[in-house]
């Protein structure tokens, strides 16, 4: 550009040298610049698809990253991985776990893990880095972490458990309580709660719920295979504390279209809490009979047929310690294989956006409405007033009928 710029211009007797100077600095010191911001990285570092994640169920999970550079033509011509068992390790390259070397491969997709064995619950930091097709050396990527899971049943000293109470044979059953309390008496230097249900469940530790996931374990085929949660909850932990489950039908043994008890015809909890101590010590603590288990203020939950709350019926505290249980029942351990459960590999559901309705009115039936304005899946916070023992019924449509009123035919018994 300089070049046929000053050629242009030759011509030109008006055309000064101070014009050509300043021209040729403001040109090279967009050159420099270019020079100075052009950057080439590692990025996007990935676990099994996800970024530091916990309670991997595979022991030769797969590693991933991105190639990140303003530069055009960039590519990668080898690659080089490590793995510690601590960050410090890591950035010192020292007691590695697995160092792949130098490996001449474009690749940066789903690399196996392939070092020493790791341990269950094991935590280790990894990095990468590579080399262009210019035989450029690419400096070593921020850490990673991953974290395995229980990976085999053997791991497991957890029991399923249900309530004796639990109505198998009936069509309108009330979701389940459980509760367990147990004391700390050491410093906690970290602790993982794995759980998983025959239904849909929540868990809470010490009042509040565990992790932002909805719908958990979800829907996979129950007799195959189902799936169990990681959390951590290193910071929940005092020194008495309370686990807290509620279980719901869910597609379990919920309606499926016109089906009820798909699966089975018993909801059950299986949790286990793993606390490692600063000491070197470690305790589990895991649903087995001396669980607790009672009902509460949701009397039906079901995925097609809505749900009923009794807020009257919802004991008060009861997922926090100190908790008067001694009107609830023993938990009934119930023989299932745990062989069949998997560390999740589904898209966790979460809530991701809060809308407020755009219009209240009234049809011509009386009905009260809010618009929502857009079709969407959620689940509605309302407040409202009344008094103890009267109902409030909420329903849901996409559209109204042709005289304006909430329609809902086409939902059939739903």
């Amino acid at each position: 550009y300089l070049l046929s710029f000053i050629n242009k211009h030759t011509i030109s007797m008006s055309f000064s040298i101070r014009h050509y100077r300043k021209w040729l600095v403001f040109l090279l010191a967009n050159v420099i610049c270019l020079s100075v911001l052009a950057k080439v990285g590692v990025s996007g570092l990935s676990c099994e698809y996800r970024v530091n994640p916990v309670g991997i169920g595979i022991e030769n999970p797969r590693l991933s990253w991105k190639v990140v550079s303003d530069e055009r033509n960039v590519l990668q011509s080898a690659y080089e991985i490590r793995v510690a068992s601590t960050e410090e390790a890591l950035r010192e390259g020292k007691d590695l776990l697995w160092n792949t070397g130098k490996i001449l491969s474009s690749q940066s997709v789903d690399i196996e893990y392939n070092g020493m064995a790791l341990l269950p619950s094991q935590r280790v930091f990894w990095q990468v880095r590579i080399w262009t097709g210019k035989e450029k050396t690419i400096s070593w990527s921020d850490p990673a972490y991953w974290e395995m899971g229980l990976v085999d049943q053997q791991n497991w000293k957890a029991s399923w458990i249900t309530s004796p109470a639990d109505k198998p044979n009936e069509t309108f059953r009330p979701c389940t309580y459980f509760r367990n309390e147990f004391r700390v008496e050491k410093q906690v230097k970290s602790a993982r709660l794995y759980a998983s249900a025959l239904g849909l469940y929540e868990i809470y530790l010490n009042g509040k719920k565990v992790g932002d996931q909805l719908f958990t374990p979800g829907w996979t085929s129950y007799k195959k295979r189902i799936q169990y949660q990681t959390y951590e909850v290193t910071g929940l932990l005092s020194g008495q504390n309370a686990l807290g489950a509620i279980v719901s039908d869910g597609w379990y043994r919920g309606f499926i279209g016109t089906n009820q008890n798909y699966y089975g015809n018993r909801t059950t909890l299986i949790a286990q809490l793993q606390i490692n101590y600063t000491d070197g010590t470690s305790e589990v603590i895991a649903t087995d009979g001396s669980w607790k288990a009672s009902t509460g203020a949701i009397l039906f939950s079901d995925i097609y047929h809505g749900e009923i709350f009794d807020a009257r019926l919802e004991p008060t505290e009861w997922n926090n310690s100190g908790f008067d249980d001694k009107d609830w029942k023993n938990a009934v351990i119930l023989d299932h294989p745990k062989d069949i459960l998997i560390a999740q590999q589904g898209v966790p559901v979460k809530v991701i956006q809060e809308i407020h309705s755009i219009n209240l009115f009234q049809t011509p039936k009386g009905e009260t409405i809010f618009d929502m304005g857009q079709n969407m899946v959620g689940h509605v916070r309302l407040k409202v007033n009344g008094k103890a023992g009267e109902k409030v019924v909420l329903k849901f449509a996409e559209v109204l009928d042709q005289q304006g009123n909430f329609y809902t035919e086409n939902l059939r018994t739903a």
